[in-house]
């Protein structure tokens, strides 16, 4: 437990001390957000607030990452150090937040709201995610547990639901599939959300505390596990605690950055940051092998980018006419007269009412099972 302890706080003290200093570098070089035209007027006074801030988060998650490690094997040298799934996650995480630097870096340079086109960006985003899923599927422990497997699962693996029924080869191809449609859709969501001065890093914040919770849990619970043993039943999860870890060091982070980001907002995360988040979102749900539960628990993310989906189908089937007064949905309130934070705080309200549903129905699956 002290492990956590220590990677929050420096989850935590690295983003807040850093991101006013990357503000600083930003402001020198003029480095601002550009505004779409089409967005709320009110939004047009944002224009040239320093952005990329996620390559605050994401520097200060893996160093943080590191360092806990590091310290823990100065208190004990025999610890096991940074698991495959901890690495696998970094790597999600950073390459996805790799392409957002990417588009945000465009976006900058060529002076416009529109940085990589949709095509190179899916190309990116799937080279990442595509290794991700092979790799997850390999370095088995001693207990024969990888990080991930060809299983569908809610708040475990699904018995009878897996995507290997034709064979080894064709679940691998079945799973890189299944995996980065999970990927895909999480960025997006995070993407999406991220519209409202700390919207999407607020919202984040309840997500990962949220994994972290589950992993904890999965920890105590884990097959093998003394606890687990006496109720016959466990989670077949490789690394519980280390995603634990990773998900409260992510947690304290966004906290940290949370705390710039607020309205009025010092700096945006940018593609960069919100690229990474989804990453690091669908990453968990997948190692943590709670990928359909993730629904749940990233509920505002899905409610978000169903409004976009709605909004665009319903325009090209009518020809013109729309459900919303703008897409996506947090900016429908805003042209409703709702304040800015007033969108904001209650869309908060609505993620931590969806995780703590999934929550809920985490425990809930577990009681059922003993």
């Amino acid at each position: 437990m002290i492990a956590l302890l220590i990677g929050a706080g420096l989850g935590l003290s690295l983003a807040m001390i850093g991101t006013p200093l990357f503000i600083r570098l930003l402001v020198n070089k003029g480095y601002g957000q550009f505004i779409r035209d089409d967005g709320p007027t009110s939004h047009h006074t944002k224009r040239g607030t320093p952005t990329m801030g996620g390559a605050v988060v994401v520097g200060s998650v893996v160093f943080a990452y590191l360092i806990t490690h590091l310290v823990l094997w100065m208190i004990n040298p025999t610890s096991s150090g940074p698991s495959v799934s901890g690495w696998l996650l970094l790597f999600l995480m950073v390459g996805m937040g790799m392409v957002g630097f990417l588009d945000d870096f465009i976006k900058i340079r060529k002076q416009r709201s529109l940085g990589l086109n949709a095509k190179a960006k899916l190309i990116l985003q799937a080279a990442v995610g595509i290794t991700f899923a092979v790799l997850a599927l390999n370095f088995p422990n001693e207990l024969g547990q990888t990080p991930a497997t060809t299983k569908i699962s809610f708040a475990r693996d699904i018995p009878g639901l897996d995507l290997a029924f034709g064979g080894a080869a064709l679940g691998v191809v079945l799973f890189v599939i299944w995996s980065n449609l999970i990927v895909t859709a999480a960025t997006n969501g995070v993407n999406l959300t991220d519209g409202l001065d700390g919207l999407a890093a607020g919202a984040s914040v309840m997500v990962f505390g949220a994994y972290t919770l589950m992993g904890i849990w999965q920890s105590n619970q884990g097959c093998g596990s003394v606890r687990a043993s006496t109720h016959n039943v466990c989670y077949d999860v490789r690394d519980p605690l280390d995603l634990a870890l990773l998900a409260v060091i992510i947690f304290g982070a966004l906290i940290g950055f949370l705390w710039w980001n607020t309205s009025p907002a010092k700096i945006f995360m940018g593609d960069t940051g919100s690229l990474a988040i989804g990453g690091a979102v669908a990453g968990f749900a997948i190692l943590s092998r709670t990928e359909i539960l993730l629904a749940i628990i990233g509920g505002l993310f899905v409610l978000i980018t169903l409004s976009v989906i709605i909004q665009v189908g319903f325009f090209k089937l009518t020809k013109g006419r729309r459900v919303f007064k703008m897409a996506p949905l947090q900016h429908h309130f805003e042209l409703k007269g709702w304040a800015e934070v007033t969108v904001v705080v209650r869309f908060w309200i609505l993620c931590g009412l969806m995780v703590a549903v999934g929550l809920g129905a985490f425990y809930a699956e577990w009681i059922v099972q003993i």
